[in-house]
């Protein structure tokens, strides 16, 4: 299995745990004029297709870096990855999350719209935030941002499990 395979099995794991994370996060109650007139009981925020991108990393990870996320920038085969891929205008939300064994400790719903947006501002002030580097193993490098060096309105969704 390639890296990307690898990580991809990792991840999928968690997915059930994800989606029923963003459940609560993009379905929500509608004002009670929405159920009085239009039998609406829930509402989903957006009707369109909505493209998220999950990152799940480690729980060991968690203690020390927490108050950061990673993008992946690129990987020896050369594939597009991430940051690339979200800079293009790709993805509407990133689901940021630290796993334990077998189940989710925390995690960050994102808007990457907000994040294309003080990406660009930053790569054209000059005001490089962020820090890049190499994963341990080789498979990938990836820019750490912090999460406070983005606009409060990044965060859409985020708890601890």
């Amino acid at each position: 299995m390639t890296g990307w395979q690898v990580d991809k099995k990792w991840t999928d794991f968690y997915l059930p745990e994800v989606k029923r994370i963003l459940g609560e996060a993009l379905i929500g109650e509608p004002p009670v004029e929405e159920d009085q007139q239009r039998n609406t009981d829930l509402i989903v925020l957006r009707m369109e297709a909505v493209r998220i991108g999950v990152r799940i990393r480690k729980e060991k990870y968690m203690k020390s870096y927490a108050q950061e996320f990673t993008i992946r920038t690129s990987r020896p085969s050369g594939t597009k990855t991430e940051l690339r891929k979200i800079i293009e205008g790709w993805g509407d939300y990133f689901f940021y999350g630290f796993a334990g064994n077998d189940s989710l400790k925390a995690f960050v719903l994102a808007d990457l719209n907000i994040f294309r947006s003080t990406y660009h501002d930053m790569v054209s002030d000059g005001a490089k935030k962020w820090v890049e580097k190499t994963n341990y193993d080789g498979s990938s490098d990836f820019c750490a941002f912090q999460w406070r060096d983005f606009p409060r309105n990044f965060i859409v969704y985020s708890g601890r499990v």
